[in-house]
Formats: C-alpha cells, structure tokens, sequence
C-alpha cells in the first residue's frame, strides 16, 4: 500500500503562541548547547583518562553518545521550527527521524539495564565482578543492546510505511513519532495503537519495574557492608536511580496513553528528548568523586601542556 498523495507533513510544534516561540528558541538552544557540552564533557574525560577499563564507565561514555545521538535527530529541528513560517518535514526525513529517535532513545534503556547488572555484579557479587563484566561482556552488552533497539525502531518503520496518508498532514507534535503518524492514516489505527501500548509501552513499564526491583536488591545488601564501601555505592545508585526515574516515567506516560491527549504527550516527550539529557551529566559527575577527579586530571593537564 504504502503512502498515498502524501509526500510532506507539517509539524504543528509545541504550541502557537508566536511570543514564547523567540523565548522558546533561546531557552532550547542553550539546552542543546548545555547536552552537547556536558555529554562530550563525560565522553572525553573517560576516553582520556583510566576510567575507561572501569564497565561501569564504559557505559557511562556510551549512555552520553546516546544521549547527543537521541536530542540532536529532535533538537535541530524543533529549535529551527520554532522561527520557522512553515514547519514542513519530507515523508522520508518524516521516517527517518522516527526510526533514529526509538532506536537511540531504546538502545539508551537498554544501556541503563546494562548499567544496573553492573552495579549489581559489583556489590552483590564483588569477588566475581572482574570475571562477571570482563570487557567482552561489556561490548557483547552494548550491541545486544543496539540489535534490540534496532529490531524495536524497524517494526515501528514498517508498521507506518504499509498505511496509507491521504491527508491532513498535519501532525500535532514537534517531531516524527509514531502516535501522531497514526492519527493520521487514512484507515483504522486502532488494532494498532493496542499492539503498540502492548509492545512498547508493556515493555518499558517492565523494564522500569526490573530495573527499581535491582536497586531495591542493592540497597538491601548494601546495609551489610562497611560504611565507607556503602557511602561509594550509594551515590552511584543515587545517580543510576535518579536517571531512570527522568527517563523512565515520561516515556510511560506518552506510551501508555490513557486519555486521547497530545498536548500531554508533547510535553512528556519534551522531558526525555530534551530535559533528561541536559541533566544527566550533572547528575553523573555532581556527586562523583572519580569522575570529578578525572575531569581535573584529563583538563587540567591540558592546561598545563599548553602553558609548558
């Protein structure tokens, strides 16, 4: 079937109030800015320093490319949009944009499922650790992970381009996703969005559950250990905790609609394409004794090769 007559949609944005759009532009603009910086921040003080051999790092780098690889296919375009007099995207970049959003923004939660068996290994099981999350591990993890966001982002692709656009195509959200494509097609969606809300959005309460059901495991061991030990531990499951909960409770909202309302989602989906990002890598070296000594070692010592 494919799509009929359609080529381009309009993106009606966040909203239409033509003064917040110039407040808007900025105030996006400097948090983009804020998620490139601070993300390649984290990225390039692991490479350069020996944080890297860590796994809990070398996922840690991982989580921040997908962090600048997930805001910047939304970002641009939503900050070009909102000075823009018509907000036209091409069917194909209309796509393209969906399947690169689910695939970064799924292989990121796969990522912090990875980041949560690590924490485990390390305190549950701290005599194995090294064996447990050898380094093939780490990378057999990180691929498993963009293969399950790979396979998760196709059948979202091949559910919209089988449906048939006649028009409008107007679609009432900042970016290409799949809920609002839906609303569009010109036959019944609605088998679709219970398959959907099943797959997507059964699957990400899972994963959430799984994942505070292995803090709660953590926490409850960590009571045993020495304090000092117990104080490391605990604010680097403050920070794994607090990141799933930015990610984690958007997403649910927006995947297990329970009214039929986009104007919620729009802002849902604002919290983790654009908030959660932005805050992650405070929230990861704010509290971080190791990174913080790192990020000294690895700028610091740039300085001072410059200054010799």
């Amino acid at each position: 079937m494919g799509h009929e007559n359609i080529t381009e949609f309009i993106l009606l944005g966040l909203f239409s109030d033509e003064d917040a759009k110039a407040a808007c532009f900025v105030l996006f603009s400097l948090c983009y800015l804020a998620i490139l910086s601070g993300n390649l921040l984290i990225l390039i003080t692991i490479k350069g320093s020996h944080l890297s051999e860590q796994p809990m790092y070398f996922f840690l780098s991982y989580l921040s490319f997908m962090d600048v690889c997930f805001t910047s296919t939304v970002a641009p375009k939503l900050i070009t949009d909102l000075l823009a007099q018509r907000k036209t995207i091409s069917y194909n970049n209309c796509i393209a944009q969906m399947f690169y959003a689910h695939f970064f923004g799924a292989t990121e939660i796969f990522i912090l499922v990875a980041m949560a068996y690590d924490r485990y290994a390390a305190i549950c099981r701290p005599l194995h650790y090294m064996v447990i999350m050898s380094r093939k591990v780490c990378y057999i993890l990180v691929i498993a992970s963009s293969a399950g966001a790979f396979i998760h982002s196709i059948m979202q692709v091949l559910i919209i381009v089988r449906l048939p656009f006649c028009g409008p195509n107007e679609i009432d959200h900042y970016f290409c996703d799949i809920f609002p494509l839906l609303k569009l097609a010109c036959t019944d969606t609605k088998l679709l969005v219970i398959i959907i809300i099943t797959t997507t959005g059964v699957s990400s309460i899972l994963t959430f559950v799984s994942l505070i059901i292995s803090y709660i495991i953590i926490l409850s061991i960590l009571r045993t250990i020495s304090s000092k030990s117990r104080h490391k531990a605990l604010s680097t499951c403050g920070s794994h905790i607090t990141v799933v909960f930015m990610f984690f409770l958007p997403l649910i909202f927006t995947y297990v609609p329970t009214t039929d309302s986009v104007s919620d989602s729009k802002v849902f989906a604002l919290f983790y394409t654009m908030i959660a990002p932005m805050f992650n890598p405070f929230i990861y070296t704010l509290r971080n004794k190791d990174m913080n000594n790192a990020m000294r070692k690895v700028w610091c010592r740039d300085k001072l090769s410059e200054g010799m």
